[in-house]
């Protein structure tokens, strides 16, 4: 799984190189995020921009790194597509992550 990352202020910028977050880079995804949270990360925008499709188990892996978080930070998304989209609004998950139209917007959120 290819990610890349960027720190603007205390926001740390993750994006995916990958066009699938699927069952094949799922866990490698999770472990790669759950690094960044456990090296102190609290701020995470995941821009989702180069991404295609997800599926559940992408999305599994996304709830997990969440979690991770354990309530004193924020992961939010940025950049999705149509079809990205859609998933989190058919599994709701759009009421758990808050989205942005494009990575600037999600920044600015958590950098005040």
């Amino acid at each position: 799984m290819q990610l890349v990352h960027e720190k603007i202020g205390k926001v740390v910028v993750v994006k995916p190189l990958e066009t699938r977050i699927d069952g094949t880079v799922a866990a490698e995804f999770r472990n790669e995020m759950v690094a960044f949270i456990e090296e102190g990360a609290e701020a995470l925008v995941l821009d989702l921009s180069a991404v295609d499709l997800m599926d559940s188990t992408g999305l599994g892996a996304l709830v997990a790194s969440l979690k991770m978080l354990r309530g004193k930070g924020e992961l939010v998304i940025s950049g999705a597509s149509g079809k990205v989209t859609s998933l989190f609004k058919i599994t709701k998950m759009d009421q758990v992550f808050r989205i942005f139209a494009n990575r600037d917007d999600a920044v600015a959120a958590l950098n005040p």
